[in-house]
């Protein structure tokens, strides 16, 4: 053979292999990104790429346990992100609660982006996800809220661990002594803060759009929506906002008090339980001893529960006052509540019912049962279940989206999820829609799920949910795309809520009078 046409040969022989070679190394530069902090490479979910457990923070361990936390330090060379970071210090509550990470830990402070952005240039929406779990348990790593199929819809999603119970909201004189600001026992959610700055700072290198950041949770971490959407602090970091299930202006369980109080009641418990009277001491405590003394019951006495609090720093003001001043960071915001928060009250009956509207109302009793009905046993079960829903979770929203309406000038949306999801080990009734059933809806995350038998109707929600949440972190409405129209939430709309279940479809809100009950006796 002619030496020149054995060299032609040759390279065309080879050429596959120098092609997939460039195309391996094209790859591996995509998912190679540069933060602030240093690289990070990730990999892939189909068209999405996935990069997982950044941490954004210094760990908070140490003389950092109980501070604001302090962005992560820099590193050389290329940081893995293709696996969770470990869940932060929390007993064990909820047998849904299923975590794909190495364990608990204290230092726990990491986000997870997922991005369908080819390249930095793509300026898609950001939506950062805040989980749930009463500000005592939850994770990122959950497989309902995976974020790989919601980002398929257009934007980039991120989620992040934050300090839950004693680790994340523990007061005390002497922490609000060294502060510097007089404040003590939001750590929790400033970490929310400092992983939303993150995001200002580095969102852009995934493709994302800094200004263009939806913040939305579920339960606690709809109550951390409302609270960011009141904090100074969080001012600029998020244009707008979704509430799932839950606001800072009520509750019954999850109130915000003020520091003062918080302080004397933590530092009572750390005098007791602890045997500590110092922040030496307190910090020289192993995590897991930390834990298990603020989990376990007093012998004598309810046990101490650790949440956020009015501190004057990240809170100058309750989140109320804030809202009834106009001063909360006015943006576009999508709230609402499912159907059965409080589960079915199947064993109520008329007369039990009524009963407890009375210890509950007092001499305001005949107006609940008004519009709380109990004629029969059906009626019963129902408003029963209404009034739980109410107490727990759902009147706190109403308050939050009324709130907006009234002091806010960004357009608000209101829903209801209405959709039961079929039965599973956890809730084997599947007659409610009971509080968190909507999260893999939103998520898309239906079939990474087991034990449940989906419907025709669980998917097809999911796909209209995940557009219509899509739509509104895009333009701030969450109208297009052939979907059912979702009026404005407003006086002038007739108090219009989206209703999601299998048909979703828009109404007055028949329930306005029995709100307007609840706020004139529990709103004062």
């Amino acid at each position: 053979m002619n030496p020149s046409l054995r060299t032609l040969f040759a390279a065309l022989l080879a050429a596959p292999i120098v092609f997939s070679t460039q195309l391996a190394a094209a790859e591996n530069r995509a998912l190679e990104i540069k933060t602030q902090q240093g690289k990070v490479e990730g990999t892939t979910s189909g068209a999405v790429r996935v990069f997982l457990g950044i941490p954004y923070a210094t760990p908070p361990v140490g003389v950092l346990r109980w501070k604001p936390p302090v962005p992560a330090a820099k590193w050389k060379g290329v940081r893995q992100a293709t696996e969770f970071g470990s869940h932060c210090m929390q007993p064990k509550l909820y047998a849904d609660m299923i975590f794909r990470d190495p364990g608990i830990s204290e230092d726990c402070l990491t986000l997870n982006v997922w991005t369908p952005a080819k390249d930095r240039g793509a300026k898609l929406p950001v939506m950062v996800w805040i989980f749930g779990g009463g500000f005592v348990t939850g994770g990122t790593s959950e497989p309902r809220q995976d974020g790989a199929n919601l980002a398929k819809n257009g934007v980039i999603v991120v989620t992040m661990n934050y300090r839950l119970g004693i680790f994340g909201f523990f007061a005390h004189d002497a922490l609000a002594a060294e502060s510097g600001q007089n404040a003590a026992g939001n750590y929790g959610l400033l970490d929310q803060s400092l992983a939303l700055k993150w995001v200002q700072q580095n969102i852009k290198a995934f493709g994302g759009d800094p200004s263009n950041v939806t913040l939305f949770g579920e339960s606690a971490g709809s109550f951390s929506v409302s609270a960011q959407m009141a904090s100074p602090l969080a001012k600029g970091l998020f244009q707008r906002v979704i509430g799932e299930s839950g606001g800072a202006l009520y509750s019954s369980g999850l109130s915000f008090p003020p520091l003062k109080e918080v302080a004397a009641k933590d530092s009572a418990f750390a005098q007791s339980m602890l045997s500590a009277t110092t922040l030496d001491q307190l910090r020289a405590i192993p995590a897991q001893q930390l834990l298990d003394a603020a989990t376990k019951k007093p012998e004598n006495g309810a046990s101490v529960r650790f949440g956020p609090d009015v501190d004057g720093y990240f809170l100058p003001e309750s989140v109320p006052a804030i809202f009834a001043a106009g001063r909360q960071n006015d943006v576009p915001m999508l709230a609402g509540w499912n159907r059965d928060e409080g589960g079915i009250a199947s064993t109520t009956t008329p007369e039990s019912f009524a009963s407890d509207v009375t210890k509950q109302f007092g001499d305001r009793a005949n107006e609940a049962l008004l519009l709380y009905p109990a004629t029969d046993q059906s009626e019963a079960v129902r408003s029963a279940s209404d009034l739980a829903g109410d107490r727990f979770i759902a009147y706190s929203t109403w308050r939050w989206l009324e709130a907006q309406v009234t002091t806010g000038k960004q357009p608000v949306y209101r829903y209801r999820f209405d959709l039961a999801p079929p039965a599973d080990p956890n809730h084997p009734g599947g007659l409610a829609a009971y509080h968190s059933s909507e999260i893999p809806y939103v998520f898309g995350d239906l079939d990474l799920l087991n034990g449940f038998a989906w419907r025709t109707e669980d998917h097809r929600l999911s796909e209209q949910m995940q557009k219509y949440w899509t739509n509104f972190a895009r333009t701030g409405d969450p109208n297009g795309q052939d979907l059912a129209k979702w009026p404005v939430y407003s006086p002038s709309s007739g108090w219009q809520v989206m209703h999601l279940g299998p048909e979703p479809m828009a109404a007055t809100d028949k329930n306005r009078s029995r709100y307007l009950l609840l706020d004139s006796i529990w709103g004062k």
